[in-house]
């Protein structure tokens, strides 16, 4: 890209979001009275992709709320690609600083399992491992092998709040239970074939698979997991995270000599 076409696109996204342009050609079609209808249009297209993206959250607080936080939003946080699959990364922790929001602490974790749907939908394929690979592995074989975690794989411990629940039950369009216990859950969003499926899962089992995605062998990763949670049943937990689709390669490893 040209120095000269760059300058020119920072002032045309100047113009967009209200802000003087600093090139003259820009100033002089923002003067246009299209101008302001193509401005509309770009930040109804903003607006749409933000309803798309995080259903549950618009379940929840009302499409007239919504639109409006997502508007705010879009006029803070312009979209860095065309194609607006993957906006609204950040929109969590926009709910999270947001102050209408702040009746409602739980808002910011359901946007993220929002967003990890649309990751873990548009991750790259790739096949998953299953228990009958990691039973064909020796104990030796497994005591130093790392799990190298599925592309799709998304999963969080929400520390303060049932976010997985109130999500769940809003992604799902059900009512949330009327029996809801206001404390931590944690959430694994995977996709083991064509269609994105979630879980509830422990604090062990997401310390495990931070484990994991850190690169630490299935000895550590044990270790970690049962540091958080004390007593879990290691074997159920990892062959809950296989039969989800949550691990894509057992890596092998020599013994140490």
């Amino acid at each position: 890209m040209t120095p000269s076409l760059a300058s020119f696109q920072d002032a045309f996204v100047d113009a967009l979001y209200g802000r003087a342009p600093h090139d003259s050609r820009v100033a002089a079609m923002a003067a246009q009275p299209g101008f302001a209808v193509y401005r509309n249009t770009v930040f109804q297209g903003c607006v749409d992709a933000l309803e798309a993206n995080f259903p549950a959250v618009m379940r929840l607080v009302g499409k007239e709320w919504f639109r409006a936080a997502a508007a705010e939003y879009a006029a803070q946080s312009p979209p860095t690609q065309t194609q607006l699959l993957h906006y609204g990364n950040t929109f969590p922790d926009f709910l999270a600083a947001f102050e209408p929001a702040e009746s409602l602490p739980y808002l910011p974790g359901v946007a993220r399992l929002d967003y990890f749907w649309v990751e873990a939908h548009s991750a790259l394929d790739e096949a998953h491992v299953t228990v009958g690979d990691l039973a064909a592995a020796s104990p030796q074989e497994l005591e130093r092998a790392r799990l190298r975690v599925h592309p799709a794989a998304r999963w969080r411990w929400f520390a303060h709040e049932p976010a997985y629940t109130i999500w769940r039950a809003n992604r799902e369009g059900v009512d949330v239970p009327a029996d809801l216990v206001w404390e931590g859950e944690g959430a694994l969003l995977a996709r083991p074939s064509s269609k994105v499926v979630w879980q509830p899962i422990s604090i062990g089992a997401c310390a495990f698979l931070d484990a994991c995605a850190d690169g630490c062998d299935l000895e550590s990763a044990a270790n970690q997991a049962l540091g958080r949670e004390p007593g879990m049943d290691l074997g159920h937990c990892v062959s809950s995270l296989l039969m989800a689709g949550a691990i894509a390669q057992v890596e092998k490893r020599p013994p140490m000599a």
